[in-house]
C-alpha cells in the first residue's frame, strides 16, 4: 500500500490543506478526535495511505503543515480540526514574511545609494 505525505505550505496552501483534510476525514470517516467511525473493512484496510494510526485506535494525518508566521497555524489549531494533528506537524518560523521583503527592499535600496 503507497503512503502519502502532505506538505503544505504558506497562508493559502494551509488553507487549501485545511479544508483537503476536512475533506478527506469526512471520506476516510475519520471524526475530530481522531477516531475511526467507519464500518468498511475495505476502508480501514486503506486508512493507511493518508494517516498513521496512534494509540487507543486513532489515526493522525501524515501531514507537515509550514509558513513563516505562526499566525496561519494558529487558526489551524483553532479550527474545526484543531486535534487532529499533533504538535509535530507543525513547522513555523517567528518572522513574517512581510517583514523578510521589507529587509531585502531596505538592503536593495542601500546597494544603489553606493
Amino acid at each position: 500500500m503507497r503512503e502519502i505525505l502532505h506538505i503544505q505550505g504558506g497562508q493559502c496552501g494551509n488553507q487549501i490543506g485545511a479544508k483537503f483534510w476536512e475533506v478527506v476525514c469526512a471520506e476516510h470517516d475519520i471524526d475530530v478526535t481522531w477516531k475511526y467511525t467507519g464500518d468498511s473493512e475495505l476502508q480501514l484496510e486503506r486508512i493507511n495511505v493518508y494517516y498513521n494510526e496512534a494509540s487507543g485506535g486513532r489515526f493522525v494525518p501524515r501531514a507537515v503543515l509550514m509558513d513563516l508566521e505562526p499566525g496561519t497555524m494558529d487558526s489551524l489549531r483553532s479550527g474545526a480540526y484543531e486535534q487532529i494533528f499533533r504538535p509535530d506537524n507543525f513547522v513555523f518560523g517567528q518572522s513574517g514574511a512581510g517583514i523578510e521583503r521589507r529587509d531585502e527592499d531596505k538592503l536593495e535600496n542601500q546597494n544603489h545609494k553606493d
